[in-house]
């Protein structure tokens, strides 16, 4: 794992679908359609990022209709579909909102991610993830991919920040546990 000398102040935080967003599986039917199903606690995790003033990115390689509706949902306006150079679109979006790289987060679950993964201040995978992309993040969920694993980064971000306490109040009122 990579060290970390100091919690990077995240701006950007960026994350892949398959096996990140969602538990990795595509279920096709007969006529070819294919769903995915994303976990309504990460969204509730992404939407406590943005209300904190970070702004989210979805990164993938596939195109599906159905993650431009949760991005839409979720009111993400970094979507990249279809992408196959992660880095670079990475890049591209960290250069037009002026974020240094050392200030984005990325989560990925596979060795596609890696390249993404080197230009950011800190990055974390899935519990599933295969050993080589563990051993680059700096973090490692215990939940897996479409079940909590993108709430539980989004909780360490906030967290690290020192700004999860005030969100957990909006729901605990005055007191916190």
């Amino acid at each position: 794992m990579p060290s970390i000398q100091a919690f990077p102040d995240i701006r950007l935080a960026a994350f892949d679908v398959d096996g990140v967003l969602t538990d990795g599986g595509l279920h096709y039917s007969g006529d070819g359609d294919f769903m995915k199903t994303f976990d309504v606690r990460d969204g509730m995790g992404i939407r406590m990022l943005q209300d904190s003033g970070i702004e989210v990115a979805i990164i993938t390689s596939r195109k599906a209709p159905m993650v431009e509706l949760r991005a839409a949902d979720l009111g993400i306006r970094h979507l990249r579909q279809g992408v196959h150079d992660k880095a670079g679109a990475l890049g591209a979006l960290l250069a037009a909102l002026a974020v240094p790289p050392a200030a984005a987060a990325f989560m990925g679950d596979d060795l596609v991610d890696l390249p993404a993964f080197r230009l950011c201040g800190f990055t974390a995978t899935v519990a599933g993830a295969p050993a080589l992309l563990k051993r680059h993040a700096h973090h490692v969920t215990r939940a897996r991919g479409g079940h909590g694993a993108v709430r539980e980064f989004c909780e360490l971000l906030l967290h690290r920040r020192g700004m999860l306490t005030a969100h957990t109040r909006r729901f605990l009122g005055a007191t916190t546990d």
